[in-house]
């Protein structure tokens, strides 16, 4: 395999995970916690979109529960889109774990 050849795979991975992180960008996860009464929805490069809450999960004598629904949920996201990424990434890299991707 000539040094030509290994610069145009390294290009076309390269390519392919541009591609990949858009695609993750534009991709939304669900993350849900207490029975789906508090939502997260995050983007597939984890950033959080919006959090719904359940009216019936709005307790103002317990709040400290509702707090940590909504924390669960979030982290039910951000776990969802790191999984995402993962199996996408992989895909690209042939299984490959590439500092920093």
């Amino acid at each position: 395999m000539g040094m030509a050849n290994l610069q145009r795979m390294a290009m076309q991975m390269q390519q392919a995970m541009e591609r990949v992180k858009q695609e993750l960008a534009e991709t939304t996860v669900d993350g849900t916690a207490g029975g789906g009464v508090v939502k997260a929805v995050a983007t597939g490069d984890q950033k959080l979109v919006s959090v719904t809450i359940d009216p019936s999960a709005v307790d103002p004598a317990d709040v400290e529960m509702l707090q940590d629904l909504i924390v669960a949920a979030i982290n039910d996201a951000l776990r969802a889109a790191r999984e995402l990424g993962e199996a996408k990434m992989a895909a690209v890299t042939g299984g490959l774990r590439l500092p920093g991707m």
